[in-house]
C-alpha cells in the first residue's frame, strides 16, 4: 500500500474510533438524560391539572386543603409514588405516599420550605428490594392566571424497572447508531482522502522533477565552462547528503543541503573565461575576481527561490572555522551548518580527485590534510564524524564514474523529497 493511503487509512481509522468510543457513551448519557426529561416533562403537565384550584381565591383554606388531598390523591393513583402539595407561603396542604414511596422516602435527601421560581428535578439513586433503581424528584411552583404564585407542588416517581430497561435499551440503540455512523463516516471519506493524498504525491513528485531538473541545468552550464565540477558535484552533494543523514538532519535542511552542495559554484557562471580557465596561478587581483564566484552564487539561488539553506552552503562554502575564510569571514557556530558539512566533503573530493593541474591524493593523505584543518579549516565535531564514514564514502566514490554517482544522489534526494511506499 502506497504510504500516503497507509497512512491516510490509518489517520481516519483512528479518528473514526475515537469518535466512536468517545461519541458512544456521550450519545447513551444524551440518550438517557433525553429520555428522563421527557418523564419529568410528562410528570409536570400532570400535575397541573389536578392542582388548578391554587389559584382560586374564594376557596377557604379547610376546602383548599381538602382538594389538595384529593389532587395528592389523584397524581399518586398512577404517576407518582410521593406527591406533596404547599401553598403559597410553603405551608404543606396535603401528602399522599403510595406503598413504593414509603420504601423510599428515607433515601431522599431532606429539602427546605419551598421557595424556589423555576421548575426543576433532580435524580436520585436509590434502593428497592434489593435492586438499584432511579427516583426522579419534581419541584413545580404553581401560578395563577395572573402570573402570580399560589402554591407548590413536590413530587417522586420511581422509575419502574420495566421503564429503566426501555430507557437503557434505547440509550444502547441510539449509542450503537453513533459508533455505526462514525465508523461508516470514515469509510465514506476514505476514497477522498486517498484521492487528495494521491494528488498531493503526483504534485511533490512534479516538484521533486523541478528541482532535480533545475539544478542539473544549472549544473551542466557549470559543467560547460569547468569541466573539474560536472562529477564533483554529484559526489559532494551525496557526501554531505550522508553526513547530514548521520547528523539527524531532515526536511527543509536536508534538502537545502543536497541543493546546496550541488549548486555551490554555480557562481562561476559570472567569471571571465580567462580567470576561470587560466592554467597557472592567478595574481591576487584574479584571485579578488575568482572568490566573487561566492557571491554572483549567492544571488543565482536567491533569485531562483531555492531554499534558505542552499543559500547559506552557497554563501558560505568558502568560510572557516577559524574566521580565516570568505567572503564575509564567518568563524565557529556562526557558520550556517550545513556549510561547515559541506566544506569537509569539498576539501576531501578535491583533494581525492584527479585535476588538470595535480594528480589525487592518496586516502592516507587526504585524510592526514583533513585532520590538520580541524578546529582552523573545519569544524572539529562535524571532522570526527566524518572521519568516521570517510573509508566508506572513499571506496564507493572512488570505483564510480559520473553516471553511476548521479543514480547514487537521486537515490538520496528521492528520501528526502519524496515519500515513497
Amino acid at each position: 500500500m502506497n504510504i500516503y493511503k497507509k497512512r491516510a487509512a490509518q489517520r481516519i481509522g483512528l479518528v473514526s474510533l475515537l469518535l466512536a468510543i468517545v461519541g458512544s457513551p456521550v450519545a447513551w448519557l444524551i440518550s438517557r438524560e433525553n429520555a428522563e426529561e421527557e418523564i419529568v416533562s410528562f410528570a409536570i403537565e400532570e400535575s397541573r391539572h389536578p392542582l388548578a384550584f391554587l389559584d382560586d381565591a374564594s376557596m377557604t383554606g379547610s376546602e383548599k386543603a381538602r382538594q389538595a388531598q384529593h389532587g395528592a390523591d389523584i397524581l399518586t393513583s398512577g404517576i407518582f409514588d410521593i406527591a406533596e402539595v404547599y401553598d403559597a407561603q410553603g405551608n404543606k396542604l396535603a401528602e399522599k405516599v403510595t406503598a413504593t414511596g414509603d420504601m423510599v422516602e428515607s433515601q431522599l435527601p431532606h429539602h427546605p420550605r419551598p421557595e424556589y421560581q423555576d421548575t426543576h428535578y433532580e435524580n436520585n439513586a436509590i434502593t428497592l428490594a434489593s435492586d438499584k433503581r432511579n427516583a426522579i424528584r419534581v419541584f413545580v411552583p404553581l401560578f395563577d392566571k395572573q402570573k402570580k404564585l399560589s402554591g407548590y407542588f413536590e413530587g417522586v416517581r420511581v422509575i419502574p424497572e420495566w421503564q429503566m430497561q426501555q430507557i437503557s435499551a434505547d440509550a444502547s440503540i441510539v449509542a450503537l447508531m453513533v459508533a455505526i455512523a462514525s465508523l461508516l463516516c470514515g469509510l465514506t471519506i476514505y476514497p477522498v482522502v486517498t484521492y487528495l493524498a494521491k494528488e498531493n504525491e503526483r504534485k511533490t513528485l512534479l516538484i521533486y522533477e523541478s528541482h532535480i531538473s533545475m539544478m542539473e541545468a544549472l549544473g551542466r552550464a557549470i559543467a560547460k565552462r569547468d569541466s573539474d565540477t560536472g562529477a564533483h558535484n554529484y559526489r559532494v552533494a551525496w557526501m554531505s547528503a550522508l553526513m547530514g543523514e548521520k547528523l539527524g538532519l531532515s526536511g527543509e535542511h536536508m534538502q537545502g543541503l543536497i541543493i546546496g552542495s550541488f549548486l555551490h559554484d554555480v557562481g562561476k557562471i559570472g567569471i571571465p573565461d580567462a580567470i576561470l580557465l587560466k592554467p597557472g596561478k592567478h595574481t591576487p587581483e584574479e584571485t579578488q575576481m575568482m572568490r566573487t564566484h561566492v557571491e554572483h552564487g549567492e544571488q543565482i539561488v536567491k533569485g531562483a527561490g531555492w531554499l534558505p539553506s542552499v543559500a547559506a552552503v552557497v554563501a558560505a562554502h568558502h568560510e572557516k572555522w577559524d574566521g580565516q575564510g570568505y567572503p564575509r569571514g564567518l568563524s565557529g557556530p556562526a557558520i550556517p551548518l550545513e556549510a561547515r558539512i559541506f566544506a569537509i566533503a569539498d576539501v576531501f573530493d578535491a583533494l581525492c580527485s584527479k585535476r588538470p593541474y595535480k594528480e589525487p591524493f592518496s586516502y592516507e593523505q587526504a585524510i592526514a590534510i583533513l585532520q590538520e584543518g580541524a578546529g582552523s579549516h573545519f569544524d572539529p565535531d562535524l571532522l570526527a564524524h566524518f572521519l568516521d564514514i570517510a573509508a566508506s564514502v572513499y571506496n564507493t566514490v572512488s570505483s564510480m564514474n559520473e553516471e553511476q554517482i548521479r543514480e547514487l544522489l537521486r537515490a538520496t534526494m528521492t528520501r528526502h523529497f519524496v515519500i515513497n511506499t
